[in-house]
């Protein structure tokens, strides 16, 4: 992890014409347009519908206390971010930020693991929809997942403030549905709290069989996903007014408001399953109409389906961004860049949308549990470079740089770096070795094309105004 940038180098204005000069982004939006797309990025109630019944069928009465660990280690993880978020704020978030601390190679295999992140996650989340149209129309989840990426890259081509109003009216009904299904599930419960910390699934033949400690540990890759979107708000800090100011009370608001609407209905949903197979199954729609009636069930349903829809719109803007700031960081061959850095009428990088969603609608028909392993696994090594580079934030000229500062400092990163390797380990090695693949890949790519020419290519850059 050699060629750190040094503050001056990181912080300079590009010269000369380049992408970088051309090619800005506007800044657009407050704290509350930023903490809309933010939340609607996290997806809470997409999130808990389609991520979290897969916890359900591995961990049983134990997935609450899982994510509340894995939420516990996103505080530290959201104090990483908005530490460097405030010192680098720029649309390619954690590459950016790794780059300029801990170095270009650091930097670069952070892109990459974010970009498997940002391509695998939305078409991940868009296949749900399949399951919470069905009241209506029954539609294979591979088809309604590509259906919603492309409805989402049209979504993504427009201007980013209104769709910081169209995500808000959907995450509101998102909200809504995650409250209705926690007070069914509480006016429902059939188990009291106790059941919390007792960890129970339905084995073979609905027999209830233990939770180990080993294996929540393997579930807190997925754990850590599942409120992972809070990241979003350093990918939108070029585009956030007051990046110093509203870059950290943007991650921080975001982490709290989804942990709740996700864990409130979680414990819900555990105490009031009629029975520990139910709970297994992770069937949330039988649950709900079980509870109340057919109407409110298909209610719930049509609610999760916009809360899909508003996830793949707002996971299309985020992640169009990291592909922007990687051309206009010169990561490609000159052509590439050129295109990938061409802003349209509505001031959004079109062509890195198209080339975000329409490959998402292709992964849409590969193997879920996958797309799954190599997620977790990739958001586990992400947070751990970037914890490396919050523990490097404040040596030298950095140290003096106006910023939002972490609380607990040194002890926060060192103690996350290690609780997240030892994450990693206990991953399935199907999953390593994927991710493993595609990083050795990625540093061959490094290797033999960007450091070779590193006076014209990986150059990352930080906006002129970022000082704002």
């Amino acid at each position: 992890m050699t060629e750190t940038l040094s503050a001056p180098q990181a912080l300079a204005p590009a010269t000369g014409s380049s992408p970088q000069q051309a090619q800005k982004l506007k800044r657009s939006i407050g704290v509350v347009g930023g903490t809309l797309l933010t939340l609607s990025c996290v997806t809470p109630a997409s999130t808990l519908f389609v991520v979290v019944p897969d916890l359900f069928a591995t961990l049983g009465t134990y997935t609450a206390l899982t994510i509340a660990i894995g939420s516990l280690l996103c505080i530290a993880v959201a104090f990483c971010y908005s530490e460097l978020g405030t010192l680098i704020p720029s649309a390619g978030g954690e590459y950016a930020m790794v780059s300029t601390m801990a170095g270009r190679l650091a930097g670069w295999l952070v892109f990459v693991l974010s970009l498997l992140v940002v391509m695998i996650v939305p078409p991940v989340i868009a296949m749900g929809t399949a399951d919470y149209l069905s009241p209506i129309v029954h539609i294979p989840a591979p088809v309604a997942g590509a259906a919603v990426m492309l409805l989402a890259t049209l979504a993504g081509l427009l201007d980013l403030r209104a769709n910081a109003w169209i995500t808000g009216i959907f995450l509101v009904l998102e909200v809504i549905a995650a409250g209705v299904v926690a007070v069914l599930g509480f006016s429902h419960s059939e188990r009291g709290a106790a059941s919390l910390v007792h960890g129970s699934v339905a084995g073979s033949g609905g027999a209830p069989s233990t939770v180990t400690t080993m294996m929540v540990i393997s579930g807190l890759a997925i754990a850590l996903f599942i409120t992972q979107g809070f990241s979003t708000a350093v990918y939108l800090s070029e585009e956030l007014e007051h990046p110093r100011r509203n870059v950290a009370r943007t991650v921080l608001a975001t982490l709290a408001i989804s942990t709740a609407v996700i864990l409130v209905p979680v414990v819900a949903i555990t105490m009031g399953a009629p029975d520990l197979s139910a709970l297994t199954g992770g069937d949330i729609s039988s649950m709900v109409t079980a509870w109340s009636n057919s109407a409110v069930g298909t209610f719930v349903s049509l609610c999760v389906a916009l809360a899909i829809i508003n996830a793949g719109i707002v996971m299309v803007i985020q992640n169009s961004r990291v592909l922007f700031a990687s051309a206009r960081d010169k990561a490609w061959p000159e052509p590439v860049n050129r295109g990938l850095s061409r802003l349209g009428r509505f001031g959004s990088p079109w062509v890195a949308t198209l080339l975000v969603g329409i490959p998402g609608a292709g992964l849409c028909f590969v193997n879920l549990d996958t797309l799954y392993g190599v997620t977790g696994v990739s958001v586990t090594g992400m947070y751990l470079l970037v914890a490396v580079a919050a523990l490097l934030c404040r040596r030298g000229s950095h140290k003096d740089v106006p910023a939002w500062r972490m609380p607990l400092w040194p002890t926060v990163p060192v103690l996350l770096i290690a609780v997240l390797a030892y994450i990693l380990t206990q991953q399935e090695t199907e999953y390593l070795l994927w991710t493993g693949g595609i990083v050795a890949v990625a540093t061959l790519y490094w290797v033999l094309y960007l450091r070779p020419r590193r006076a014209t290519r990986w150059l990352v850059s930080i906006p002129e105004d970022a000082q704002a």
